[in-house]
């Protein structure tokens, strides 16, 4: 497996669970204290310490220390590895788009 492979993998299991993509919606504008993103989703610390350690050990977020609160942010370049997977497929999606809009024309032409 390559690196990317396994960075893919890695993001894609964060990914996964509902409370994680809540989290990285609510810092993705602006840093969160772990006290706040966890009143605000009805999670207890506990619990959204533990999906924070999951998205920053997979590289979707970081923490930023302000005071004695740590704030973690988006880190969004993250995300380049999802949508590079995901890109992978258009060409073969549009490739199959057209050949089939050839195909219809040609029917209609002919009759």
């Amino acid at each position: 497996m390559t690196a990317a492979a396994a960075d893919l993998d890695v993001v894609l299991k964060a990914l996964a669970d509902p409370n994680r993509r809540l989290i990285l919606r609510a810092v993705r504008s602006s840093p969160r204290a772990v006290g706040d993103l966890a009143k605000g989703l009805s999670l207890s610390q506990q619990v959204t310490s533990h999906h924070l350690r999951v998205l920053r050990e997979a590289g979707l977020v970081h923490a930023e220390r302000d005071g004695t609160r740590h704030l973690f942010a988006l880190r969004a370049d993250t995300l380049d590895v999802v949508a590079d997977f995901v890109e992978s497929f258009w060409p073969k999606r549009l490739a199959a788009l057209k050949s089939a809009a050839e195909h219809t024309a040609r029917k209609r032409r002919r009759g």
